[in-house]
């Protein structure tokens, strides 16, 4: 296992959507998220983890120690049972076996971490682990993503369809086409701010210098194997990293979040491309011991 990072990281993801629906809101019909006091559009931490996790699993496909923890079609338990299975137990097992090997729990947790790449990154709530009431279950991950809000608010369109692939064939003799809904939204510029602890890293998770890589790897390239005509055009534009000197920060997040601002440029009341949005880093109040690297 490589060794864990040492260095703190904070970093802020702009990335557009232009006539698509970059994360609908089950709950209002797939409308794209909004925030309804401001107008602004909102994509979860959820959606972003996803399209990490994605590249992940698509660029390293099987290799050693990139699995995939969360993803489609495979239960939590079967991966968890895995960590059973290298351990030699089982899970019926735990109690007695805990009298006589007391390390079980950083044992499971070390391989858990070392096999799948998500929990080493962004830790994982283990229900397997924690009904055994195994001290392992719940893992803190080093790297946490916020909710990603859109610059100015957004304007959410409904656009009707229609299909000439008829559902069934009673209404195949009563209509040519069926009527259906999509909602885009024209242009928005959305920006998401990040967080990468190097003392989570070394104290559980083992979160490496070639992870953390492979973690901007991925959110540069995450909407590039994620195509799809509901979400439209997406791309990351901006990925802003600000490195510390040392484990626990040389300055506080929120004052170099603040060194980054995003505007509209003069005259553009609608805007519709990222080239209408101007980005200033005040490089100049970056704090000592802390150095802001322009990834894209």
């Amino acid at each position: 296992m490589s060794e864990a990072i040492k260095n703190r990281y904070e970093f802020i993801i702009l990335f557009d959507v232009e006539n698509g629906n970059p994360n609908g809101d089950p709950d209002a019909g797939n409308l794209p998220r909004v925030d309804a006091e401001t107008g602004h559009g909102l994509v979860t931490d959820v959606c972003l983890k996803r399209k990490i996790r994605n590249y992940v699993e698509t660029v390293k496909e099987s290799t050693p120690g990139f699995q995939i923890y969360i993803k489609e079609n495979v239960p939590l338990n079967t991966s968890d049972q895995k960590a059973f299975a290298h351990e030699g137990v089982e899970e019926s097992q735990l109690k007695e076996l805990k009298k006589d090997r007391p390390n079980i729990d950083a044992a499971i947790r070390d391989y858990m971490c070392r096999e799948f790449y998500d929990i080493r990154t962004f830790g994982a709530v283990m229900t397997t682990f924690v009904k055994a009431k195994l001290n392992c279950g719940q893992v803190r991950g080093p790297v946490q993503i916020g909710f990603a809000r859109s610059i100015d608010p957004i304007f959410s369109k409904e656009v009707t369809i229609t299909r000439v692939a008829i559902t069934t064939e009673e209404d195949a003799l009563k209509k040519g086409t069926e009527m259906g809904r999509k909602y885009i939204v024209p242009y928005a510029l959305y920006r998401a701010e990040g967080y990468v602890s190097a003392n989570l890293a070394r104290r559980f998770t083992g979160f490496s210098e070639e992870d953390l890589e492979l973690l901007w790897e991925a959110i540069i390239n995450m909407f590039e194997h994620d195509h799809s005509a509901a979400r439209g055009k997406m791309a990351v534009r901006e990925l802003i990293v600000f490195r510390h000197e040392s484990e626990l920060g040389n300055a506080p997040s929120h004052r170099l979040f603040d060194l980054v601002q995003v505007h509209r440029r003069e005259g553009v009341q609608a805007p519709r491309a990222y080239t209408d949005y101007e980005v200033r880093i005040d490089e100049a109040a970056v704090p000592a011991g802390v150095t802001c690297i322009r990834k894209v």
